[in-house]
């Protein structure tokens, strides 16, 4: 079996919501994937209490679809693009870590969840200044 990648995730997302695919995945909308997304949520922390590891490696790929899926139909309603949430988690994942990305230092989980929080309490501070002006 050949490597899949999350761009071939995407593709099959648009093609069951093309013409040529399902017509239950053509008819969902944002707020209808809310259970959806919900319920496979929930199926990945029951897999996590349990320990059941084979079981989560399977939820873990029905929440990725499920968000793959979403930002294809929020794609197709030019909201944004699954590129626009890559770009976006990475830039916030970096902007927070800025003892991995930048000058500060944390050597313990408690030092870097006090910086992350304080890196993120930040950002919110600098996106309230900006709706401001």
């Amino acid at each position: 079996m050949s490597k899949i990648t999350f761009q071939d995730l995407c593709e099959l997302a648009a093609l069951l919501r093309s013409n040529m695919g399902c017509p239950w995945d053509q008819a969902q909308t944002i707020p209808t994937m809310l259970k959806c997304i919900k319920d496979e949520t929930e199926e990945v922390c029951q897999a996590i209490e349990k320990g059941d590891h084979e079981n989560l490696k399977e939820e873990l790929g029905d929440v990725l679809f499920q968000i793959a899926m979403i930002a294809q139909i929020a794609k197709e309603n030019k909201y944004f693009e699954i590129d626009d949430v890559l770009k976006g988690i990475d830039e916030k994942i970096r902007s927070r870590h800025t003892w991995v990305f930048g000058e500060d230092k944390a050597k313990t989980p408690e030092e870097a969840i006090a910086m992350w929080k304080k890196n993120k309490e930040k950002e919110k501070a600098e996106k309230a200044a900006k709706l401001k002006n």
